[in-house]
């Protein structure tokens, strides 16, 4: 039970992908096929080359953007637009998370490693629009990625956030180490918890876990 541990938050930020939709949608699959299609056409290498340097990119610098730009100066926003080119068929409306969402006391954030245009897509899918402060995406951290420090530094200096008044939600536990270090309530929303320091909590229902919180925040 989160008891009284989010009583003092007045901001609430959300990842995106895999946290504000279920991982059953497997949009993933999507982007990260696209994902696949652009190295090869690229940096003209075969199928198994580009999927190795997709998730090699994504352990080692945080985002396959991130390790292309590193390593060989691509620009991000023709990747960003075609590897977000999905169909999001797969996502369905769920007004009972948006009515918890709405009902959270304070400012409502997403903060994604996509882009804002891209998350405006999945939110509406989701019949989430309309009901967040801010959307930022990689772009308004400068195109550095979650978990680099710097990324946070942006988004959150934006947004003027301070941390000993908010809660990160995210299904990448490794994303929470920063927010955690910050003083930000950190929740893990996966199926799977991790054993880790800056995880305050997880949940694999999201929904439910705010329902708890809204029941002690509201007495």
């Amino acid at each position: 039970m989160p008891q009284a541990a989010f009583s003092h938050v007045t901001h609430w930020v959300f990842d995106l992908d895999n946290t504000l939709y279920p991982p059953s949608a497997r949009l993933f699959d999507q982007i990260e096929g696209r994902m696949r299609a652009y190295l090869m056409r690229v940096l003209k290498v075969n199928d198994t080359e580009a999927d190795h340097l997709r998730r090699h990119y994504w352990e080692t610098y945080g985002t396959t953007l991130a390790g292309l730009m590193r390593e060989h100066q691509v620009d991000p926003d023709p990747f960003l637009d075609d590897v977000h080119d999905i169909s999001f068929d797969q996502l369905q409306p769920d007004p009972t998370l948006a009515g918890l969402i709405r009902a959270l006391p304070g400012r409502r954030i997403v903060y994604t490693n996509g882009t804002r245009p891209y998350a405006k897509q999945v939110l509406t899918a989701r019949g989430l629009d309309g009901i967040f402060d801010a959307i930022y995406g990689v772009e308004h951290a400068e195109y550095l990625p979650k978990p680099e420090q710097g990324a946070y530094d942006r988004v959150f200096g934006t947004d003027n956030l301070s941390g000993g008044v908010a809660a990160m939600f995210e299904d990448e536990a490794r994303n929470l180490a920063v927010p955690f270090s910050m003083g930000m309530r950190t929740v893990h929303v996966a199926p799977t918890p991790q054993d880790l320091h800056y995880v305050d909590f997880h949940t694999d229902d999201l929904n439910g876990f705010l329902g708890q919180i809204l029941g002690q925040v509201q007495g």
